[in-house]
């Protein structure tokens, strides 16, 4: 059982990284697309934002229906991710905006199939002690996540239309290792549904509402994170060396969001088990928090700089992620738990739509040396509410250690 649950973590954690490419395939080529549909450069931040729209869309569908309860988990990722596949790479047949944002739009509801559905997988198969598995599994979907930029590096001199196909060809592997190659757990989960009518009593359970609002911080600052260090970096490269080739670019996005945030999320994982789901969030979101207010005085400095501040940056932003999740599933009563954790990924994702967008607002008021400031908003309000949240943690594992020495 111990074997083949690290076995089938080992087929889920690789499926989700190559489904999660889907994300950010269409953002890493923003400036083809811009031409090719003829966009304003102020449309570029919604080929990422259009992506969480979607996914909040499909989450609450496929929530409100229990479609992965319904139907195997399996099968629902897998034909999650070859639509997801099929959507992404009908991009290289549109020349209009309308269209391609839409298809982008579709592709995030795909991928609501995709990673809350792993999520649900990799809980059947590890019904207990999973920290260090989820933590491995948000390994994959950053890794995910950061390989159009990879992909970038040797296509750069390419069609743009090569990052579109290699990131829908690997959605497909995906579909193909879940569908084929992945086996149903042993174990099932119990139906966690979600339901409109007990929004109102996740609302009111105070411990889930600050696991709520760390979470809210730490999403207002990933995503835009993620969407917007690349072109940071390009830009502040190009200022310190202007003859710097496009690759260096690409591969310095891809180790700090994929490589640095991989091996953040895994050491998250490992962390937390030992210190508490609360502490690691608190050091985690105080680094990151530092890294939004440091990075801009680096902009245009030496590139070494950057780059170590940016890779500690893209670790600490991430290392946290899964604990949220994980918080909320352990205060709240077992009746609103797929609620509560439905409500928590769609606000959270719903964040990031407006976090997105206002970086290049601001960037034209401020410029790049004080631009990532406001991210830090996000983390300076989630570690007042995990700091809160310690206390109900307290007093939660108090209580249990109390019931099991009666016992």
């Amino acid at each position: 059982m111990i074997r083949g649950s690290w076995r089938a973590l080992v087929w889920i954690g690789l499926a989700e990284l190559c489904a999660l490419s889907l994300w950010f395939s269409a953002s890493v080529i923003a400036p083809e697309l811009i031409q090719v549909w003829n966009l304003s450069s102020n449309s570029e931040a919604w080929l990422s934002a259009s992506v969480p729209i979607g996914f909040v869309i499909g989450a609450l569908v496929s929530s409100y229906f229990g479609i992965a309860d319904r139907f195997n988990p399996r099968k629902v990722l897998a034909v999650s991710a070859f639509l997801g596949a099929l959507l992404n790479v009908l991009l290289i047949l549109v020349d209009q905006a309308f269209f391609g944002i839409l298809l982008r739009i579709l592709t995030g509801v795909s991928l609501a199939g995709v990673y809350p559905t792993a999520v649900k997988i990799l809980s059947q198969w590890f019904p207990k002690k999973r920290g260090l598995a989820v933590g491995i599994l948000i390994a994959a979907l950053t890794l995910g996540s950061s390989l159009p930029h990879f992909i970038v590096i040797f296509t750069s001199s390419l069609n743009w239309q090569l990052v579109i196909i290699c990131s829908s060809i690997l959605a497909l592997l995906a579909a193909i290792i879940v569908n084929w190659v992945l086996k149903d757990a042993p174990v099932t989960t119990k139906k966690l549904p979600f339901s409109f009518k007990l929004i109102k009593k996740v609302v009111s359970n105070k411990p889930v509402m600050l696991a709520n609002y760390g979470y809210f911080g730490h999403m207002w600052e990933l995503y835009a994170m993620w969407t917007w260090i690349p072109i940071f970096l390009t830009a502040s490269f190009t200022s310190y060396s202007p003859g710097i080739p496009p690759w260096f670019i690409a591969l310095s996005s891809f180790i700090i969001i994929g490589i640095a945030g991989g091996i953040g999320c895994v050491v998250g994982g490992l962390v937390s088990d030992k210190i508490g789901r609360a502490n690691l969030t608190i050091i985690s979101m105080f680094i990151s928090a530092i890294c939004c207010i440091l990075i801009g005085f680096t902009f245009g400095q030496y590139i070494w700089l950057t780059l170590l501040l940016s890779i500690i940056w893209g670790m600490s932003v991430i290392a946290d992620s899964a604990q949220f999740s994980a918080a909320v599933s352990e205060v709240s009563e077992v009746e609103y738990v797929g609620t509560a954790l439905t409500f928590q990924m769609c606000i959270g994702f719903l964040i990031t739509i407006f976090s997105i967008n206002l970086i290049p607002i601001i960037q034209r008021l401020v410029g790049w040396e004080w631009v990532f400031t406001c991210l830090a908003i996000g983390p300076i309000l989630g570690i007042v509410s995990m700091v809160q949240y310690k206390r109900h943690e307290f007093y939660n594992v108090k209580g249990i250690n109390t019931a099991l020495k009666k016992l």
